[in-house]
């Protein structure tokens, strides 16, 4: 039985260094498009030599840029990838399969990450996320950061790993949870948190134990410990940021710190 023809889609900016490898693993799709932001280096060049279908326009946040993408598809059925993901062989099989008379709007794909200079341990816990789906029943959250796809329907989970290459070392981590921060405060300012104060003394601790232990990253030695580290972090600074909101008035300061400040993947 023939499976389900299938769109691969991909928003970027300035991704030459992995939207070549993130094309070539999907390759066997009927349909690859990309939705470019304006990248000034090689992305459209790369891409345009996979195949792809190569759309241009400005950037409008990370959910209303994918649900764009998404529009854009040839198909029905819709992988959505980041600029920085790949499919390993063992998930592209999986997938094909899947897409043989599927009963489900949607599959939950586990995604592995690239932790600095190593691949994060086996026994790590992997997060899952909706990648594959029926997109007349599908759509994004809208969330300024930590988008995801909302799908009307049963959802099952396949597995299959995406391989996510992501910030390479430290410091595009930390440059990272300083953008994502500031972007998940205009997420929360409708919603306010209480005890702000509380949450900035107790939560990157919880933060740090979910990720180190309850997540098994403390099976990848000193690269998980830094992670978590930085995970921390970043879960501090959604607090301080918004505790810092509150006490100058909703004024803003800084540079932009709730622009939207990141056009790629």
């Amino acid at each position: 039985m023939a499976r389900e023809p299938l769109s691969v889609v991909v928003t970027a900016f300035d991704n030459a260094e992995t939207i070549g490898a993130c094309l070539a693993s999907v390759r066997f799709a009927d349909d690859i498009l990309l939705l470019d932001s304006g990248s000034t280096d090689a992305t459209v060049a790369i891409a345009l030599s996979h195949g792809a279908r190569v759309h241009v326009q400005p950037f409008a946040g990370y959910s209303a840029q994918k649900q764009a993408a998404i529009d854009l598809a040839a198909h029905r059925w819709v992988l959505l990838l980041d600029s920085d993901e790949a499919l390993p062989a063992l998930a592209v099989e999986r997938i094909q399969a899947a897409l043989v008379a599927p009963d489900v709007a949607g599959f939950e794909l586990l995604r592995r990450e690239w932790v600095f200079w190593r691949w994060q341990p086996d026994r790590a816990r992997l997060n899952h996320y909706v990648r594959l789906f029926d997109r007349t029943r599908a759509a994004m959250s809208g969330h300024e950061v930590h988008e995801s796809v909302r799908v009307d329907g049963p959802v099952r989970r396949l597995d299959a790993i995406i391989d996510h290459y992501g910030e390479r070392d430290i410091g595009g981590r930390v440059d990272k949870a300083n953008r994502y921060s500031s972007l998940q405060v205009r997420d929360r300012l409708t919603r306010q948190p209480r005890l702000l104060r509380l949450r900035m003394v107790v939560y990157p601790s919880i933060a740090f134990a979910r990720y180190y232990l309850w997540r098994g990253h403390w099976r990848g030695g000193w690269a998980g410990f830094v992670a978590a580290r930085v995970h921390a972090f970043y879960a501090f600074l959604k607090y301080a940021k918004l505790y810092e909101r509150r006490m100058s008035g909703g004024q803003r300061h800084g540079h932009g710190a709730f622009e939207t400040e990141r056009r790629d993947d």
